[in-house]
């Protein structure tokens, strides 16, 4: 499906915008913050702010197109693998984020002692740890 057609399918409006975020994040494939989405944006397009991209991150994050994640400490950062209730690895020495399947089963695949009278339908964990580069680079030291 075309980037048009994935906003017009979610009652979206097609803008440059969305397009252009839509396409740094179905290209990158990675966990990306707003100020690098910002700047890789900027060279699809003559220019674009801060906040507009903000504002498309919001309207795609609403809209389920796209899945915010907000480490502790740091930046949300965003990512176009969404509705599979998968997990993320952050490292506590670079903030590198690493996508991990599913803990267990299915969605939610985690089930809290009480659910307080709640439907569930996704679980989101993240694991802390450091990754292999800053390991080496921790025993070097």
């Amino acid at each position: 499906m075309s980037g048009e057609e994935l906003l017009r399918s979610r009652g979206l409006r097609v803008t440059r915008q969305r397009l252009a975020v839509l396409d740094v994040l179905d290209t990158e494939r990675a966990h990306l913050d707003v100020e690098q989405i910002t700047a890789k944006v900027r060279s699809r397009l003559d220019s674009v702010s801060v906040q507009a991209v903000y504002d498309v991150l919001g309207a795609l994050s609403r809209a389920g197109l796209v899945r915010r994640i907000e480490p502790a400490g740091g930046p949300a950062h965003f990512e176009r693998q969404t509705g599979d209730n998968h997990h993320h690895i952050v490292c506590r020495g670079c903030g590198e984020i690493t996508d991990v399947d599913c803990a267990v089963g299915t969605a939610p695949c985690l089930e809290p002692a009480r659910v307080h009278g709640y439907e569930l339908d996704e679980a989101e964990v993240t694991f802390w740890g450091l990754c292999p580069a800053c390991q080496r680079r921790r025993a070097e030291d």
